[in-house]
This record gives C-alpha cells, sequence and structure tokens, in this order.
C-alpha cells in the first residue's frame, strides 16, 4: 500500500521529528536522498555515463524545498557535475546557495525589473563561484552591465518591499558578459531553446525601452513590472542534462506566477530530464488540481511519505515517476488521506473458493442491464459479472438484450422484462421469465445488485430501479442509473451499502457542477458526492478514485489501466466486475478498488496481446474493445 498525506499531517510529523533531532538534519537527509536519486537518474539518461561533466541546473525558490534542491546541486558538483543555479525567490535558502558556491557551483539570482533608474542599477549585481584551482579568478569587473536581465542576490536583512542599496566596486563581483552566439549558417538547423517572443511595454514612470534583440518579457501580474531571464539562463536550462525543480514546496497553491511560469516553460522545451522536489511546482499537494502553469516533471523525488496530488490527475500527470524518500516521519504520520494498493493488497482482497464453496455461497450477482436500444451493455456487464467469480449471475433485462446475452454467456439466468413465451418459466441456465409484478423478490435470491448499464431512464426502468433501492442488498448504480438518480434524487441516501460508479459527466449531474471543473478538482468532487449521498463513490477516469462519506476514511486510488480504455463499453465490464465482488461479501470501497485494480491490469493485458498467439515477442500497445477486457480479467486474476 502506498499511502499519501495531506499537507497538515506532513508538517505535523516534521515537527514532531524536528524537535528530536539536530536543527537541520531533515534538510541534509532530504538533499542526500535527492542527490542519490538524482545521480542515478543521470546515469541512466546518458546510458550508465558518469556524472562528472553533466550539466545541472537548479531552479530553487525561497522555501525549504529550494534550500534542498541547492544542498542537492551541491552534492552532485562535489562529484564533478557542473551545476547552475537559478534563483528565482526574492531571497534564497543561504545556507543551501553558499554550499552551491563553494562546492563550484555557479548561481544566478533574478529579480524583476523595478521603477527608477537607481532601483535597476541596484539590481545588477552577480553571485558566483569563488576561484579554484579549476576555475581562474575574474578579471576586473567590466561597466555597471546594461543585459537585458538583472540578476541580483537581495541581503537578507533588508525588508522584502526594500530595494537593497547599489554595489560598490568592493563588493560586486560582476559576471562576464556573454557574447550572443554568432548566426547559423544558411541551411544550418536552429538548436536554440526558445520561448515565442512576447513584447511587453509598460507605461508610467517604469517603462523600459525594449531594445532590438532583447530576450522575452512578460508582466508580472498585478505590477508594473517584467521578467526577461535572458540568454544565459534560458542557454543553461535548454542545453541541462538534469533540471532539478525546487520552486515551490508543499504549501505552493494556484499556478505558477513569474518569474516561475516562465522558468516551467523553459523546462519544458529542455531536452534534459526534470526531477521535481517534493512535488512538481504548481501542483496542488492535497488534492492535485493544476490551476495554472506548472512544472511537468519525469520524475518526482518526495520526502517522508507520498502527497495526494501526485496521485491523483491532474497533478499525477505531471509528477511522472514518484520515489519516496525515507527521512523518518514515519511514527509521527497521522492516518493518511490517500491509499493506492499494490499487487499483493489486491490479491490479499479477493475472495477465493474453499471446499466447501457453492455457488450460493460464492455469491449470486443480479444485473438489471441492458435495453432493447442497448444489448451490448447486457452483454458486457454480464461478461465483467462472469468473470468477476460470481457463483451465479442473474439478469433482468429486456427480450433483444436477453437473446443476445444467452448466446454469448449460457451460463446466466435470464429474466426479460417483456413478457415471454405462453408456458415458459425461469429453471436454470438460459431460461427467461417476464418480470413479475412482485419485482425484484421473485428473481430469485440475490446477494447484491448491479442497476444501470443500458437499461433507459423511462418510468418503467426507474420504478426498476427505486425497488432494488429499497432493498437492504448491497446495490451498485451505474450509467443510466446515475441519470434515473439525478433526476429523483430523493432515491438516496439509503441505509444498506451503496457503490456509485460516475465518470465526470456523470458525477457532474448528480452535484450540480461542470464536468470539466470535475476533472480539474476529481478528488474534491469524489468526496463531495460520497457525502452527499452517504454512498461510496468510485470516479473513473485518468485517475480512478474511490471516496467513502466518513470523514476519515482515505480516498483510495488505483494505479493501473491505459488509455487504451477510453473506448464504449468498458465501463459495463466494470461494474459487472465490481457487482461480482460485492456479491462475494467485500464491503463497497473494498469491491470497489478491487474491481478498478483487475479491470486496468486487464485493459493493459489486453492492449499488449497477453495470452493472444504470435503476440509474445511483440511490444507495445494496440487498441482495444470491451469484449477484449472481459476475456483478459482471468489473466489479470492469475497475474497476482
Amino acid at each position: 500500500m502506498r499511502d499519501a498525506y495531506g499537507v497538515a499531517k506532513i508538517r505535523a510529523a516534521e515537527a514532531a521529528l524536528m524537535a528530536q533531532v539536530p536543527a537541520g538534519a531533515l534538510m541534509r537527509r532530504a538533499a542526500t536522498g535527492l542527490a542519490s536519486l538524482c545521480a542515478g537518474v543521470l546515469r541512466t539518461a546518458q546510458g550508465g555515463g558518469r556524472i562528472y561533466g553533466a550539466r545541472v541546473v537548479v531552479l530553487a525558490g525561497t522555501g525549504d524545498n529550494g534550500g534542498d534542491a541547492l544542498y542537492a546541486g551541491a552534492l552532485l558538483a562535489r562529484r564533478g557535475a557542473s551545476v547552475t543555479a537559478v534563483l528565482a525567490g526574492s531571497r534564497a535558502h543561504e545556507g543551501g546557495r553558499d554550499a552551491l558556491r563553494a562546492a563550484g557551483g555557479r548561481v544566478i539570482a533574478i529579480v524583476p525589473w523595478a521603477a527608477g533608474a537607481s532601483s535597476r542599477a541596484a539590481s545588477a549585481a552577480a553571485l558566483v563561484p569563488p576561484p579554484t584551482s579549476l576555475q581562474p579568478a575574474l578579471g576586473p569587473p567590466p561597466p555597471p552591465p546594461t543585459a537585458p536581465f538583472p540578476i541580483t542576490s537581495p541581503p537578507r536583512t533588508q525588508p522584502p518591499t526594500t530595494q537593497p542599496p547599489p554595489p560598490t566596486a568592493g563588493t560586486r563581483v560582476d559576471l562576464p558578459r556573454v557574447p550572443r552566439p554568432p548566426a547559423a549558417p544558411p541551411g544550418a538547423p536552429d538548436t536554440r531553446v526558445d520561448t515565442p517572443r512576447v513584447h511587453f511595454e509598460p507605461t508610467g514612470p517604469a517603462a523600459i525601452r525594449q531594445e532590438e534583440g532583447d530576450d522575452v518579457t512578460r508582466p508580472d501580474i498585478g505590477r508594473m513590472a517584467r521578467f526577461a531571464p535572458g540568454h544565459d539562463v534560458r542557454h543553461a536550462i535548454g542545453h541541462a542534462d538534469l533540471i532539478i525543480d525546487g520552486l515551490l514546496g508543499i504549501g505552493g497553491q494556484g499556478g505558477l506566477r513569474e518569474p516561475y511560469a516562465t522558468l516551467a516553460h523553459y523546462a519544458a522545451n529542455s531536452t534534459g530530464v526534470t526531477v521535481a522536489v517534493d512535488l512538481p511546482s504548481g501542483i496542488d499537494a492535497d488534492t492535485g488540481a493544476v490551476e495554472g502553469p506548472a512544472v511537468r516533471a519525469d520524475v518526482t523525488v518526495t520526502f517522508g511519505a507520498c502527497k495526494p496530488g501526485v496521485l491523483i490527475d491532474p497533478g499525477a500527470r505531471h509528477a511522472g515517476v514518484v520515489e519516496v524518500i525515507d527521512i523518518g516521519l514515519g511514527p509521527h504520520l497521522d492516518l493518511p488521506d490517500a491509499s493506492a494498493p499494490q499487487a499483493g493488497d489486491i490479491s490479499a482482497l479477493i475472495p477465493k473458493p474453499g471446499p466447501e464453496s457453492d455457488k450460493y455461497r460464492r455469491g449470486v450477482v443480479g444485473l438489471l442491464a441492458g435495453s432493447d436500444r442497448y444489448t451490448g451493455a447486457a452483454v458486457l456487464a454480464t461478461g465483467g459479472a462472469v468473470r468477476g467469480g460470481a457463483g451465479m449471475v442473474r439478469l433482468v433485462t429486456a427480450q433483444r438484450a436477453a437473446e443476445a446475452v444467452r448466446l454469448e454467456w449460457p451460463e446466466v439466468i435470464i429474466t426479460p422484462t417483456s413478457p415471454a413465451a405462453p408456458g415458459r418459466a425461469a429453471s436454470g441456465p438460459g431460461s427467461t421469465s417476464a418480470v413479475p409484478m412482485e419485482f425484484p423478490a421473485s428473481v430469485g435470491r440475490v446477494q447484491a445488485w448491479v442497476a444501470g448499464p443500458g437499461m433507459g431512464t423511462s418510468d418503467e426502468a426507474a420504478e426498476r430501479l427505486a425497488g432494488i433501492l429499497r432493498t437492504g442488498l448491497p446495490v451498485l448504480v451505474d450509467a443510466d442509473g446515475l441519470t434515473l438518480l439525478s433526476l429523483r434524487p430523493g432515491l438516496l441516501p439509503r441505509s444498506a451499502p451503496t457503490l456509485l460508479t460516475p465518470h465526470a459527466g456523470e458525477l457532474g449531474r448528480l452535484l450540480g457542477a461542470d464536468p470539466g471543473e470535475v476533472e480539474r478538482r476529481r478528488l474534491e468532487h469524489a468526496r463531495a458526492a460520497a457525502r452527499k449521498f452517504g454512498a461510496c463513490v468510485l470516479l473513473k477516469g485518468s485517475t480512478t478514485v474511490v471516496a467513502q462519506p466518513g470523514e476519515r476514511d482515505p480516498v483510495l486510488v488505483n494505479v493501473t489501466g491505459t488509455p487504451w480504455l477510453a473506448t464504449a463499453g468498458t465501463g459495463d465490464v466494470l461494474s459487472g466486475l465490481a457487482g461480482a465482488l460485492l456479491a462475494q461479501g467485500l464491503l463497497p470501497p473494498q469491491a470497489a478498488i478491487t474491481a478498478a485494480y483487475l479491470h486496468g491490469l486487464a485493459a493493459r493485458l489486453a492492449a499488449a496481446g497477453a495470452g493472444l498467439p504470435g503476440e509474445e515477442d511483440l511490444a507495445g500497445e494496440a487498441p482495444l474493445g470491451a469484449s477484449d477486457v472481459v476475456h483478459a480479467i482471468s489473466l489479470a486474476f492469475r497475474s497476482l
């Protein structure tokens, strides 16, 4: 089980641990783990090459994440890497900055332009490493720079609203001018890493003439200022082998502002590998929401424990591969806010028959699915239930759907919703009978119900759904059943176990919310629906999350699946599979996460051609249909 903890719980655990260890111990642990993982990333990215000579750029903000990144950069520099740190905040972690400089790293601090000639002059200082045997001392400083970007290290003692005093000849060490590279000959490929040119002309006393050939500038939101990192910074990021994102920590909220947004854009266009410190900057650590520009990492190194934001989309898409560095928080952590079960956890949940088992002890699942129009929904939901291990499957459906299911799944007991031929009775596999008036009791023995896939939204369908919900049995509601719930909200909550399996559009109708907003804030909306309806909610999508109505119950996150699952009918398969697990005695959250895991794993196996003759030596994935997922469920079970 991979557990994730929200910001408040992480902060509390850190405070408890810091009271027991020497000052700075946590940062040293984090930086050492980060540097070690970065070294491994560099070796992998260079095909087993050495760290010596690798080009590393550290993007450092003002917080502890920036300090972690700077200390890690210092450790890499001591192993021979060429490290450049870009200090993007109003201040820097002094210990990390000084350690990097002492290790031979280069430090550049960037601040927005400020109004007034004196302020601009005060913005023009540079921080460079001291002379070493490998790096001769710089010559006399050049005249005050007129480069299109200011670089400075504001003193820590200055108030944040006060500009630092102008540097003097005795205190300033200026970087030598870096000439622009010569123009490439005609026909040569363009290897520059540039963003599209944006022209911004401020007005008033802050107006600064933008010379032809200046670098990209952007307005600083809410102020008469602008950010132009210059060729030096842009070149370093564009040609880096490794970029360490330490701009924001777990307390950051909202999209990245300038200059962070531009630096993130440069990193996204670099050929180097991006490693995020704790979580990608611009991601909400608690929910995974992305409200604006954000770093897209290839690897995220998170300290102490996972954060929900790196497990749940859209944040998970920005996190890449997530690696956890143990810094000793475990004994101080409360209950997790989210958990991602692994293969062993799912295997332990799967019901397994014993010598005394019979079809009733293994569970009987009832399906209210399919119609004359949507016959395939009944076939697919039934397939998921049969492959899900239930001892018996009873299907209530329209006559045409019943005929289709009988051909595909002869072991199923079918009760048609249209009158049957005279004298026909439900007596065995494949038999049919008309639905009696005392539905659902007279359908037969059922231990859990699935209602919704393809059953339609007519008044008759609504009455059947209401009849199922009036029972004391576990009920899973999907598809058309969810539409009926949005039209008849009084059907829920109920006291018996209930599982809802919507996608974003269906959940939006249930909550009266925009589906796009549901996608952007999946965790928040799944929890809201669970509380509103008193039910377990499985929100399908790029990251399937399972929310429970209890305030302290962790959200469960599925880690399997493939984008090829985004095809018609796969949700019907999931409903039948989860219903079979409910009938076998699993609680709604257990059935939901187990079904989601097996469903996603089956899709991966189907897309990879697992189990097909002649596919063993082929790589990659191929498109799949919902029927392929049904037939791969057995492979998914066996793989566990």
